[in-house]
């Protein structure tokens, strides 16, 4: 009996030095590069830069991934991951995932009450489907998908453009289908009401 709760003690403290070390590896890359535009927690000041704080980990890492291979474009994102291993990315996901998510209040209350609708609902004269049919009715996606709930409504309002565009092409292909039914405003409604959620 005793072995085995010797054996026990002995993963637990295995598993919560790994942690640290996790946690100190991704430490180290936020303080290098990361801060300077998602801040020291994945918070981002500025409607430029996304937050990153409470975002799916392996999202965030798949991201990442992308950028470094040139699957998603970013002359400024390009630099950051060059060097960034696996491991790396893998530890800023669980980082930033363990963070928690930005909330404030929409800008713009009746431009985020028709956001609302059409995130919920969808809009049935254009065929735009309901975002909450893959993101989730409180807008956290999943593991593969984006956490869109508290995202700044300049950030999303930029993504969906890009999907629209066809100059975002990393992510799922039903994006640029679903997108390509959205009006500006109904892109800039769905934005503003996730940055409130």
């Amino acid at each position: 009996m005793k072995i085995a709760v010797i054996a026990v003690a002995l993963w637990a403290m295995t598993g919560v030095a790994h942690a640290q070390a996790d946690e100190a590896r991704a430490k180290k890359v936020i303080g290098g590069s990361c801060f300077l535009c998602h801040g020291a927690e994945g918070e981002s000041a500025s409607e430029v830069f996304p937050r990153l704080a409470g975002q799916n980990a392996e999202y965030i890492a798949k991201q990442l991934e992308n950028f470094k291979s040139g699957k998603r474009k970013s002359s400024a994102m390009a630099p950051m991951v060059a060097e960034l291993s696996p491991d790396d990315m893998a530890a800023l996901g669980r980082f930033y995932g363990s963070r928690p998510p930005h909330k404030e209040a929409p800008k713009d209350a009746p431009l985020a009450a028709v956001g609302q609708y059409i995130y919920s609902q969808g809009n049935r004269f254009s065929g735009v489907p309901a975002c909450a049919s893959c993101h989730g009715p409180d807008g956290a996606g999943s593991n593969a998908l984006p956490r869109l709930a508290g995202q700044h409504a300049a950030y999303l309002d930029n993504q969906l453009k890009q999907f629209n565009k066809r100059e975002r092409n990393n992510d799922n292909a039903v994006m640029h289908t679903v997108v390509e039914k959205m009006t500006p405003l109904e892109m800039a409604a769905v934005s503003e009401y996730l940055s409130g959620k």
